[in-house]
């Protein structure tokens, strides 16, 4: 005689972190990593196959975060509005139509749409992550493990890892539009765990006067005050003397609006008188251009100015990745932010210290060497900056002020590929690698600063919130 077991429904407890959220949380965190790490191995077979030269190809590269940039904090006001559930359906559904664009795509015009379509799907799965994170420790009543947010920080360097060797097996499989075509399996999996496992949040109450509760004079604003300024530092000179002019224009009049709005799309009042919260954006800003300095400037130096191959010189990166991926895990329980961008930013010091002795015939045990301490702030930094965000910004703004923690660190990365094209002006030779490391050492000198003098970081950790 057969007994039949019973399944019984699962049930959220109201004490604990749904663990059900985990799995839709890191997959739309990682697509905007995974499409911005794949595309590194793509960027020569795209140009050979559709006569592009590398200086057209490149805005592969900056579309994604030209998107990215304007989209995160877009996006993340969204969220705050409508709730990560929605946001997480649609962006999840446009990285997959731009998945298929990618793999249609009969011209590099197309492919840039492409990026650019990527850049917004890909934009809701980091704030509607912190999203869930602040409302189910408001539905708990406690502070949501510290383990979450380790696994988001290190999934997302996981990606930055594998990413470049998935891209390499993929166009081995199947040239390089199964760059672009990864993205429609992951979406659908997106789709189904959050169709399946995100809970649906109540529409926001409109009053009679309220017809959407969007600020779209401040989102446009905003969107043209930092397309001029991107477009600017990639294309720094006096060519574009007028860029500048049209950012301070915009900046004045998104001030001006946002400041007489009774929901704004970004409170600068809240903003303004949340100093915490604009130094830990200053200091995301001042980390991701050392980060992706030594990340891409380093690199090219590596195959023209100490001679080694492509393949030598991505392995040449791998003990940053993990080593910053040891770091996260080891130290990602402990609260305490402070302690770790102190050290974060030390390492930093000796690291860029250390590029300025580098030579063409440097030993490979140096270079191996530098790209440990590399690693060490690489864990500490990101783990840091994303645990600010979460205890220093308002709950009803968490998906927001989430956004602009990504829009930040992308500048970041701008004003590194900047300030690379301006070290290397015709190749990355061992002279331009040392005025590189003098102006990361410079930018890390001032990140120090800004972490020593900011007393607020002694309290995360301390208290639930800080005051």
């Amino acid at each position: 005689m057969s007994t039949r077991v019973t399944r019984r429904p699962y049930t959220r407890s109201p004490e604990t972190f749904d663990r059900r959220l985990l799995a839709p949380m890191i997959l739309g965190s990682i697509l905007n990593p995974v499409n911005s790490s794949i595309i590194a191995v793509a960027l020569v077979p795209i140009g050979a196959a559709l006569g592009a030269p590398p200086s057209q190809t490149a805005w592969l590269v900056s579309a994604l975060y030209l998107a990215t940039s304007i989209g995160q904090p877009v996006v993340g006001r969204l969220i705050d509005l409508y709730g990560p559930r929605l946001l997480f359906l649609v962006g999840t559904s446009l990285t997959g139509i731009a998945g298929l664009v990618g793999l249609l795509a009969p011209d590099l015009g197309v492919l840039v749409v492409a990026r650019v379509l990527l850049g917004f799907g890909t934009c809701a799965g980091f704030p509607a992550a912190m999203s869930l994170i602040r409302s189910e420790a408001e539905r708990t009543g406690r502070e949501s493990p510290a383990g979450v947010l380790t696994a988001l920080a290190v999934s997302s360097q996981t990606i930055a890892v594998i990413g470049p060797s998935l891209g390499g097996l993929l166009i081995g499989l199947g040239g390089w539009r199964t760059t672009f075509a990864v993205n429609i399996p992951l979406a659908a999996a997106g789709l189904a765990l959050g169709l399946l496992r995100l809970p649906r949040t109540p529409r926001p109450e409109r009053g009679p006067d309220d017809r959407s509760g969007l600020d779209f004079p401040g989102m446009a604003l905003f969107a043209a005050m930092l397309i001029s300024l991107l477009f600017f530092l990639m294309n720094p000179g006096l060519t574009y003397w007028y860029l500048p002019v049209v950012t301070v224009l915009a900046a004045a009049a998104f001030a001006f609006v946002e400041l007489r709005r009774e929901e704004p799309f970004i409170d600068l009042r809240v903003l303004g008188g949340n100093l915490p919260l604009l130094a830990t954006y200053a200091r995301t800003l001042l980390a991701y251009v050392v980060s992706y300095s030594f990340l891409y400037g380093y690199t090219q130096w590596l195959e023209q100015g100490r001679g080694l191959s492509s393949s030598q010189a991505g392995l040449m990166q791998l003990p940053l990745f993990l080593t910053g991926i040891l770091v996260s895990t080891t130290t990602g329980r402990r609260k305490e932010i402070r302690g770790k961008l102190l050290v974060g930013a030390a390492c930093q010091l000796v690291a860029c210290a250390l590029l300025t002795a580098f030579g063409s015939h440097s030993a490979i045990w140096i270079l191996v060497a530098v790209a440990l301490v590399f690693g060490v702030p690489q864990g500490l930094n990101s783990l840091a900056l994303q645990n600010s965000v979460y205890h220093q910004a308002e709950p009803a703004r968490m998906g927001s002020s989430a956004g602009l923690l990504r829009t930040f660190m992308y500048l970041g990365a701008i004003v590194s590929a900047a300030a690379t094209g301006a070290f290397f002006p015709h190749r990355a030779d061992t002279a331009g690698l040392h005025h590189l490391a003098w102006f990361m050492l410079a930018v890390s000198v001032l990140f120090l600063a800004i972490t020593v003098a900011d007393r607020s970081l002694r309290r995360i950790g301390r208290t639930a919130r800080p005051d």
